[in-house]
């Protein structure tokens, strides 16, 4: 039997009553007269050391005991975010699409969900170019998925995925995301607009330097009047140890020392300016504020 994308939605809403597997979590703040919401995409399903392999597994241990993270696996929910001001339908990210990972690539049944469809996406900005960001960009028959919408990425992560010597040098791990990822960026390569750091992309939207999980990463300020969120992209990318401890590496970043940089001046910035963020990879949909706590921080939802 074939399971549709629609019904392994509708399962993974039922196990998740049961606590067997992450929620599909939506959220949704007002910004002004515009509208944020954040859609799943499914969640991924990685090792765990993946991520924790740089750290020292005894201080460590209290954080996941914590949060009671347990196992060999990881597995952390996909938050899209869609921005609509009245006049543009902004997507951030397209997601995983039907060649990653069976339990992610949902972005179209969320979507339906909203009663929108592919076609109503004025715009598609990338945070960067990961499979679970990107790979969404082509459906299942190799079609552009969003046919109606422009382009968006910075200048630097368009160059680092289209330089030939990338998949030599990012590493055997992750070979097949350069290749993935060039792939798709030649599909818009005509069509795609390249934005710099501290640039007003659209109106009410600006970009953000974030490098390091990936070398050209971004974020993006949402801005209307005096309410502001900032879509962080995989800048922060979990809601325990990234937040107890952002200056330790994670094994998910490109340069992990140049990441760890980025994670704790930005988790100063959305403290000091009590600036609301969107998580790509954060619970209960994404959308929450960041508290000091400690030495560190913790993850207020909503």
């Amino acid at each position: 039997m074939t399971i549709t994308r629609r019904q392994l939605l509708g399962q993974a809403g039922a196990l998740s009553a049961l606590g067997l597997m992450p929620g599909l979590a939506r959220a949704e703040i007002a910004l002004g007269t515009a509208r944020l919401t954040t859609l799943s995409d499914g969640f991924l399903s990685l090792p765990a050391n993946m991520m924790f392999e740089p750290l020292d597994a005894q201080a460590l241990a209290p954080i996941l005991e914590r949060y009671d993270i347990s196992g060999e696996r990881l597995t952390p929910p996909c938050n899209l975010t869609l921005y609509q001001d009245g006049i543009n339908t902004v997507l951030f990210d397209v997601g995983a699409g039907p060649d990653f990972m069976p339990s992610a690539g949902m972005i179209l049944d969320s979507l339906d969900a909203l009663g929108l469809g592919a076609e109503d996406i004025t715009h598609v900005v990338f945070t960067h170019a990961h499979p679970d960001h990107i790979w969404g960009l082509l459906d299942g028959f190799d079609d552009l998925t969003f046919f109606e919408a422009t382009y968006m990425m910075g200048q630097a992560e368009w160059d680092y995925w289209w330089n030939p010597e990338t998949v030599d040098t990012i590493g055997d791990a992750r070979a097949a995301f350069a290749v993935g990822a060039k792939r798709r960026m030649e599909r818009i390569a005509d069509q795609v607009v390249l934005v710099g750091p501290d640039q007003e992309v659209l109106p009410g939207i600006a970009s953000v330097a974030l490098p390091g999980h990936t070398p050209g990463h971004m974020g993006f300020e949402l801005r209307q009047g005096s309410q502001a969120a900032l879509v962080v992209g995989d800048a922060i990318a979990n809601h325990h140890v990234a937040f107890h401890e952002p200056q330790w590496l994670s094994g998910g970043d490109q340069d992990q020392a140049l990441a760890a940089q980025t994670r704790a001046k930005l988790m100063d910035r959305l403290t000091a300016e009590d600036l609301m963020l969107v998580g790509f990879h954060l619970p209960q949909g994404g959308i929450g504020r960041v508290r000091r706590e400690g030495q560190g921080y913790r993850f207020v939802p909503g």
